[in-house]
């Protein structure tokens, strides 16, 4: 189990690493960069910029040097906690990121939580209760949230927030809170506030997952050893939550890898329409000004969420599955 281990997270540093060169890659590859940007706004406003200018700080961010130079030194200040400075805020990247890291962490696990707590009882009870009224309905849901986005959801429930509450839904916290130092209150308003965010990002999450379960659950309910143990007498439901629920589990646990990145960065669009103080914003925002080194850091956020993800998934499948215990010695 320790080698297991071990080696899992070796492979994750190595991916974390080969996310860092495809992030840095993909910002610095569209034609110009962040000094052209701001160049070209402050000549949309009426500012003229002199060429000696431009230069000059295209050299004060490294942005003359080679690509492979800019990586290097952008990779190496990383490793010592540095992301370096922002180039739109003027200010370091972990001071503009600050708490929208751990808020979207927050916003992400309870999406994650959400998901499952509303996915696994109806997937099987949609798989014990096959074709029933309660199955198709349940499937006419899951449709809709897959088809429905989470932005519109979001913008819906805002709509009716204003006409039906005459209050505003969005946000993280409370009016008095926003400004506040953290303290229990904060944090039990916080908690009240993700209630909404987590739901509507678990929406489409929920749907995907209760198709699966429930498919999963019917093959392995057909199976053989299901067949013996109902008839030497065992009880339904602990037959079902004792043999098939376990191993119909192991694609959902699997899906802890995928899950997590997905909603950080699904939920930039839900985010900014819910005024949500997270990371998906400020990635919006610094792609879109080609600010390297604030997108970089908020995409490598997401990589190691990944990279972390897929390691909780290989864990919890080594402790919920004996066949995967087995392979691994």
């Amino acid at each position: 189990m320790l080698a297991y281990m071990s080696r899992r997270i070796l492979m994750g540093f190595v991916t974390v690493w080969a996310v860092s060169i495809i992030s840095f890659l993909l910002i610095i590859m569209p034609p110009g960069d962040f000094v052209t940007a701001h160049v070209a706004a402050l000549q949309a406003s009426g500012d003229p910029v002199k060429e000696e200018e431009v230069e000059y700080i295209r050299k004060d961010y490294g942005l003359d040097q080679p690509i492979f130079v800019q990586y290097y030194k952008w990779a190496s200040k990383v490793v010592r906690g540095n992301f370096g400075v922002s180039m739109q805020w003027e200010r370091p990247v972990s001071e503009v990121i600050g708490d929208r890291m751990w808020l979207t962490i927050a916003v992400a696990l309870a999406g994650v939580v959400f998901t499952y707590i509303l996915a696994l009882p109806i997937g099987i009870y949609s798989a014990v209760k096959q074709y029933s009224l309660g199955d198709y309905t349940f499937t006419f849901v899951g449709f809709i949230g897959l088809a429905v986005p989470n932005f519109l959801v979001a913008l819906v429930l805002l709509y009716l927030g204003f006409a039906w509450f005459n209050a505003s839904i969005g946000g993280l916290f409370s009016d008095e809170y926003i400004d506040a130092p953290y303290s229990v209150g904060k944090v039990w308003d916080l908690m009240k506030h993700l209630v909404l965010p987590g739901l509507i990002l678990a929406l489409a999450g929920t749907a995907e997952l209760i198709r699966v379960m429930r498919a999963n659950l019917l093959d392995e309910l057909r199976k053989p050893y299901v067949v013996t143990a109902r008839a030497k007498g065992l009880s339904e439901w602990r037959l079902i939550f004792k043999y098939p629920v376990r191993v119909a589990l192991n694609p959902l646990i699997s899906t802890v890898g995928y899950l997590l990145p997905y909603l950080i960065s699904g939920s930039i669009i839900v985010s900014i329409v819910l005024g949500l103080p997270t990371v998906g914003p400020l990635l919006y925002a610094s792609l879109i000004a080609q600010d390297m080194f604030l997108a970089g850091a908020i995409i490598l956020f997401i990589g190691i969420m990944t990279v972390i993800g897929t390691l909780l998934s290989d864990l919890l499948l080594v402790w919920i599955d004996p066949r995967i215990r087995f392979e691994t010695r």
